[in-house]
């Protein structure tokens, strides 16, 4: 998430990341009035949760129909959108948003759901990124409805914006994109090897999580940090959304907690480390880059560079900007937030309407971009009834911040 002026404005709220071994701190309330003193105004300047407004963070697209996940903006302003199969009716599952509304991208065939030929089609689409070439990715889960993972099915499509076509598609083996897989999001570094590297979160609720490692111009790809702790959910985790606890209240079956696993991805200004999150979880991690993309190093010696960078809220989606802060958005508080490399954290978002604040993406302009979508009013948390009310929002507030891009 990136400062701006505009985000300044908002009076952004600061706080010192907490070290692992203190506890949370609760935010500090307005002090209150001494008693027999007469009613007056707010004390100026106002909290800074009280600054954020519908002139701050603007609506760009609303949906009705299915719901969106992943966001992406090219130079030049072009926009798109994903929408995975969840099991919403979906006619497609990549867009591209014009003037507010959505366009099947690169071409309605191509998002046409086949399992037949998975190879080249789009199966499930969770996240979509730009990179610094340019070029736009999908990340295609493979999975319907969260369910296995199809033959050639989990794959990372190329598409060439200028030209709308597909240009290269990497697929991912059975021994990296596990029956159980559900590959979350993307970011790169087009420096690293001959056409560049990506690295890839596995969010499974049922299998190992982990990061994949992808050598984008040999389509060699690896598992990094498989099945350890810090991608794991975090045991009998509990957030809070809407001032109810959320879990997972599958109709006719027991209440689980939530154990959705490495989620949230972002890669540091210089590279050196990539930056992510379980979502289940209030912990932010990262780890050494050459040493994920070193094939020499064993997993002990990946694991090894892993470091806790502190509690922060509960977050789905991450993002970066070249001035070294991280993004994140915060889930249980309807909300976005920033943190600086000393560790502070600010509010760049705290809006009513931001109901599960899902993915980030920041544009050239400094314009930070997310989706929210209301997953937790999806009927597999709420006991069977879909609480849902559309339409899904895509937002924007303003930041001076810039898009890490790496070439």
């Amino acid at each position: 998430m990136r400062a701006v002026a505009g985000v300044l404005a908002l009076g952004l709220l600061s706080c010192q990341a907490a070290r692992e071994e203190e506890p949370s701190r609760p935010v500090p309330s307005a002090r209150p009035a001494t008693a027999g003193t007469p009613d007056r105004p707010l004390a100026s300047p106002p909290l800074p949760l009280e600054r954020t407004s519908p002139e701050t963070v603007e609506p760009v697209a609303r949906f009705w129909d299915a719901m969106p996940t992943g966001v992406a903006v090219a130079s030049g302003g072009r926009i798109f959108v994903c929408f995975p199969r969840w099991g919403d009716p979906v006619p497609f599952t990549v867009a591209e948003v014009r003037e507010g509304h959505s366009y099947a991208y690169p071409n309605a065939d191509i998002n046409r759901l086949d399992l037949d030929r998975a190879v080249d089609s789009l199966v499930s689409v969770q996240s979509v990124v730009v990179d610094p070439l340019n070029r736009l990715w999908l990340l295609d889960t493979g999975s319907v409805e969260f369910g296995p993972v199809v033959s050639r099915g989990a794959k990372l499509v190329c598409i060439d914006l200028a030209k709308n076509e597909v240009v290269k598609t990497v697929y991912f083996p059975p021994e990296v994109a596990l029956k159980t897989s559900y590959l979350n999001d993307v970011r790169f570094d087009l420096r690293r090897g001959r056409e560049g590297t990506a690295y890839l979160t596995d969010s499974s609720t049922t299998g190992a999580n982990g990061i994949i490692v992808v050598d984008l111009a040999t389509g060699d790809s690896r598992r990094r940090l498989h099945d350890h702790v810090t991608t794991k959910a975090e045991p009998r985790f509990l957030p809070f959304v809407e001032g109810r606890e959320l879990r997972r209240r599958p109709p006719g079956k027991a209440t689980q907690y939530l154990s959705i696993g490495s989620d949230g991805i972002a890669i540091g200004a210089d590279g050196r480390r990539l930056y992510y999150c379980p979502l289940a979880s209030r912990r932010l991690y990262s780890v050494d880059a050459d040493a994920l993309v070193d094939d020499s190093a064993t997993d002990e010696q990946v694991a090894a560079t892993v470091r806790d960078e502190g509690m922060k809220p509960a977050s789905d989606g991450l993002e970066s900007d070249t001035l070294g802060r991280i993004y994140a958005t915060a889930y249980e508080m309807n909300g976005v937030v920033r943190r600086h490399p000393d560790g502070r954290y600010e509010t760049l978002v705290h809006d009513p309407r931001a109901l599960w604040p899902d993915t980030l993406a920041l544009a050239d302009d400094g314009y930070l971009y997310f989706t929210a979508n209301q997953l937790h009013r999806q009927k597999d948390y709420t006991g069977g009834t879909d609480l849902r009310q559309k339409p899904y929002v895509l937002f924007r507030v303003k930041t001076d911040g810039k898009p890490v891009r790496l070439k």
